[in-house]
C-alpha cells in the first residue's frame, strides 16, 4: 500500500537525481537525502518512494516527523503510521521489527534532523530485523547510522549561459510556473527570462526561496523584484546563527524568507509568528483561537491568512471530498523562522497557552460529542489535529500544568480506547497520573481512562489496580454515572480473567438505565459488556436481547461505534445459536461502523465471525474470500486473532470447512482474491454489500 499525499505544486526538473536515487536504492539498505532546508528532500524523496513502490511487494510508506517533538515517541509514530495494531504493552519498536522481518517494502522518513539520533537507532533496528526492508530518509545531516548512504540534495540548476540555454535550466522553470501560480495570465517572455535568470542565480536554485520570490510578482514585475533582492542581498543580509557563520546556502533561504518578512503588513507577521506554534495542520477556526488577540482580531484572521497563502507562506491542504473545512500548514523553514521571531516578540509563553486551551476545549467537546450523529466527524477531526494534541500536551506536562493533562487525557478516552491509539494514550494518562491523586474529577476521569485503554491492552493487573482506586473515588462522587463506570471497569476485567459468573454479578449490579454524567458512554459499555458476558456462558438468547436493546437506544442517538459493539455481540449470539444468516448480517453491520471509525481491530474480529458464519452457512467460496480479506486485517496485528484460543479454533475451523467444500485449489484461489483486495473493501466485496 503507498501512502503518500498528492503533490500540491509543480514537480520541476530532478530527472538525474530520480534516476541516480533509483539505482542506490537498489545497492544500498539505508540512504538518507541531506541538503539545506527548502531544497527539495522531502518532494524528491515521496517522487522517488512512488516510482519504486512498485519493485517491492509491500509497496512504500511514508512517515512525516516533522510535527514530532518528542524523540520518546518516534517508535509510537511510526507504528501508527504503518497501519498496525496491538493492544498489548510490548514496546512498538519490537512490534515494528517482527512486522517487518517478513516484508518486502521501501520505508520513507521524512524531516529527521530534529530526531538524529532516535532515528539512527531506530533504523539499525529496523533494518536488522526486515531483510527486505529499504529506508530512504530525508534530513538536513546525516544520521550517522551504520551503512548509511548519504546523497546530497543540490539545488535546481541555472543557466550559466542564457544564450547556450534559453529557457533557463530548471530553476527558471520553477520560477515561471510558481509565476503563472501567483499572477492569473503570467507568461515568462523573453524580455523578462534574463532577469528571471538573474533572480534564481541570487537566489542559489533554492526550491524553497524561488517560490517565495515568485509570489511577490503580484506586486512586482520580474525586473523590479530583481532589483529588490539584490538590494536586499547587498544590504540586509540575515545574520548568521549561534555557532559561526552558514554556508551560503543556508544564508539565502534564510535572508530571502527575511525578505519575505519584511514584505508582509505589520499584522501579518504576527499571524505568521503565532501560527508558529500548531505542530502540523489548523482549520482556520483554530487559527482565530490561537492567534487572534492584541492588535489581531479573529475578524481578521481569515482576510490576512489568504494573504499568507497568497505569498506561498502557508499551504492550504484541502480535505478530499471537501466534507470538512480547508487544513493549513507552514513548511518547517518557514515556521521555523515565525517561531523565532515568535520568541522575539516575547509571546511564544502566551501563545503557547493559547494553544493548549484550544485542544482542552476541542478534546472536551468531543467527549460531550462522541455518543451522537456527529461521531465520525469526531474521529476525523481528532485523528487530524493529533500532532497538535500531542504538542499540547507536551508543553502542559513540561510545564507543570497538570491539571490540565489530566483533563485532556481523560476527556480524550473515546480517541484512546474507541480510535486504534490505546498505546500513546496510555503513555500520556501514565505521565499525567504520576504524581499520585489530586482532588477534583479531572483526576478520577484519567484514572478511569487509563483503566479502560490498559484493559484493552491486557494489562489486566494494572487495570484492576486503577479500577480499585477508581471504585473509593466513585463512591463519594456526586456524579450519577460513576459507579456504573466503576462497574463496567471492574466487570469487564473479570470477563477478560475467565471469571464469568462473578463479572455477571458487578455489571448486573449497575442501574441498567442511561443516565447524564461524565461517564455517560459507560452506561452503555456496561450493557455491551453484560451481553458479552451472557455470551461467554452460553445464554445467547439473553446476549442477544440485551445487545439489541444496545443498538436501538444509540442508533436513536445517531451512534455508530458503540452500535457496531452491540451488532458484533449479536453476530456472536446468532452464530452460537446456529442462525448463520442473521449473524452474517449484523457482523456486517458491525463492520460498516468499525470501518468508519478507523478501528481495525473490529474490523478484524467482526470479519472472522462473518468469514465463519458465510462458511457454516455453506457459501465455501465467498467465505474463503473474506477469509482472505480478514487475513489482510490481521496482518497489521502483532498477535493475529490477538494470540486467543477461542477466536483462532474459530478461525481454523471455517478455513478446514471451507478447504474440504471447495477443494485445494478452488479454495486458495478465493482466499488470494480476499487476500489482495484492500481489507475492508475486499470485505464488502465478498458479502456483496
Amino acid at each position: 500500500m503507498e501512502t503518500f499525499p498528492a503533490e500540491t505544486t509543480s514537480f520541476i526538473g530532478r530527472d538525474q537525481e530520480l534516476a541516480a536515487l533509483d539505482r542506490v536504492l537498489t545497492r544500498h539498505r539505508l540512504v538518507t537525502l541531506t541538503g539545506v532546508g527548502g531544497v527539495g528532500k522531502s518532494r524528491l524523496a515521496a517522487r522517488a518512494a512512488r516510482r519504486a513502490a512498485p519493485r517491492f511487494a509491500d509497496g512504500a510508506r511514508l512517515v512525516a516527523l516533522s510535527p514530532l517533538r518528542e524523540p520518546s515517541l518516534l517508535g509510537h509514530v511510526v507504528f501508527e503510521e504503518l497501519g498496525l495494531v496491538d493492544q498489548s504493552t510490548r514496546p512498538p519498536e519490537e512490534l515494528i521489527a517482527e512486522w517487518l522481518a517478513t516484508r518486502n517494502l521501501l520505508l520513507v522518513l521524512d524531516t529527521c534532523e530534529h530526531l538524529v539520533g532516535a532515528c539512527a537507532r531506530l533504523a539499525t533496528r529496523l533494518l536488522d530485523a526486515g531483510p527486505g526492508l529499504r529506508i530512504l530518509a530525508t534530513s538536513r545531516e546525516p544520521l550517522g547510522a551504520a551503512g548509511e548512504w548519504l546523497m546530497e540534495v543540490d539545488p535546481l540548476p541555472v543557466a550559466a549561459d542564457a544564450a547556450a540555454e534559453p529557457a533557463g535550466g530548471d530553476a527558471v522553470s520553477l520560477f515561471a510556473d510558481r509565476a503563472a501560480a501567483a499572477v492569473d495570465g503570467f507568461r515568462l517572455g523573453r524580455a523578462e527570462r534574463e532577469s528571471a535568470v538573474t533572480v534564481c542565480r541570487r537566489l542559489d536554485g533554492i526550491p524553497l526561496a524561488i517560490e517565495l520570490a515568485a509570489a511577490q510578482l503580484a506586486e512586482l514585475t520580474v525586473r523590479e523584484l530583481g532589483e529588490r533582492l539584490r538590494h536586499r542581498f547587498d544590504t540586509l543580509v540575515v545574520p548568521d546563527a549561534p555557532g559561526g557563520p552558514a554556508p551560503s546556502r543556508h544564508r539565502t533561504l534564510r535572508t530571502t524568507i527575511g525578505w519575505s518578512h519584511e514584505l508582509c503588513a505589520p499584522l501579518e507577521r504576527l499571524l505568521w509568528a503565532r501560527l508558529s506554534v500548531f505542530a502540523d495542520g489548523f482549520d482556520l477556526a483554530g487559527a482565530r483561537a490561537v492567534a487572534a488577540g492584541g492588535p489581531l482580531s479573529a475578524e481578521a484572521v481569515p482576510a490576512l491568512l489568504d494573504k499568507l497563502v497568497a505569498k506561498s507562506l502557508v499551504r492550504p491542504d484541502p480535505v478530499p471530498g471537501g466534507a470538512e473545512p480547508t487544513r493549513y500548514r507552514l513548511l518547517d523553514t518557514v515556521r521555523e523562522y515565525g517561531a523565532q521571531w515568535l520568541r522575539e516578540l516575547g509571546e511564544e509563553a502566551a501563545v503557547r497557552r493559547a494553544h493548549l486551551e484550544r485542544y482542552r476545549e476541542l478534546a472536551a467537546q468531543g467527549d460531550r460529542e462522541w455518543l451522537t450523529d456527529r461521531q465520525p466527524v469526531w474521529g476525523a477531526r481528532i485523528t487530524a489535529e493529533h500532532a497538535n494534541i500531542r504538542a499540547a500536551l507536551d508543553f502542559a506536562l513540561r510545564e507543570g500544568r497538570r491539571h490540565i493533562a489530566l483533563e485532556m487525557t481523560g476527556s480524550l478516552w473515546f480517541f484512546w480506547f474507541a480510535c486504534g491509539f490505546a498505546r500513546e494514550g496510555r503513555h500520556y494518562l501514565e505521565r499525567a497520573l504520576a504524581d499520585g491523586p489530586e482532588p477534583g474529577p479531572e483526576y478520577a476521569k484519567a484514572l478511569w481512562s487509563c483503566g479502560i485503554v490498559a484493559m484493552a491492552q491486557g494489562s489486566l493487573d494494572v487495570a484492576l489496580r486503577h479500577s480499585a482506586e477508581f471504585r473509593v473515588l466513585a463512591a463519594t462522587s456526586a456524579d450519577p454515572t460513576a459507579d456504573v463506570a466503576a462497574d463496567y471497569l471492574t466487570g469487564t476485567i473479570l470477563t477478560q480473567q475467565g471469571d464469568h459468573e462473578q463479572a455477571i454479578a458487578v455489571l448486573d449490579s449497575a442501574a441498567p438505565q442511561t443516565r447524564r454524567g461524565a461517564y455517560e458512554a459507560a452506561c452503555f459499555l456496561n450493557r455491551i459488556s453484560r451481553a458479552f458476558s451472557r455470551i461467554y456462558v452460553g445464554d445467547f438468547d439473553e446476549g442477544r436481547a440485551l445487545a439489541h436493546g444496545v443498538c436501538v437506544e444509540l442508533a436513536a442517538r445517531g451512534d455508530c461505534w458503540g452500535r457496531a459493539f452491540g451488532d458484533y455481540v449479536q453476530a456472536l449470539a446468532a452464530f452460537g445459536l446456529g442462525h448463520w444468516s442473521e449473524a452474517a448480517g449484523h457482523a456486517r453491520a458491525s463492520l460498516r461502523g468499525k470501518a468508519g471509525l478507523h478501528d481495525t481491530l473490529g474490523v478484524a474480529l467482526a470479519a472472522d465471525v462473518l468469514a465463519a458464519a458465510t462458511v457454516a452457512d455453506g457459501q465455501d467460496e465467498a467465505g474463503a474470500r473474506l477469509l482472505g480479506a480478514a487475513q489482510r486485517v490481521w496482518l497489521g496485528f502483532g498477535r493475529p486473532q490477538m494470540g486467543n484460543p477461542q477466536l483462532v479454533a474459530v478461525r481454523a475451523d471455517a478455513e478446514r470447512r471451507s478447504r474440504q467444500a471447495l477443494g485445494e485449489a478452488a479454495y486458495t484461489k478465493a482466499y488470494e482474491e480476499g487476500l489482495h483486495d484492500e481489507a475492508v473493501d475486499g470485505i464488502v466485496y465478498s458479502t456483496g454489500t
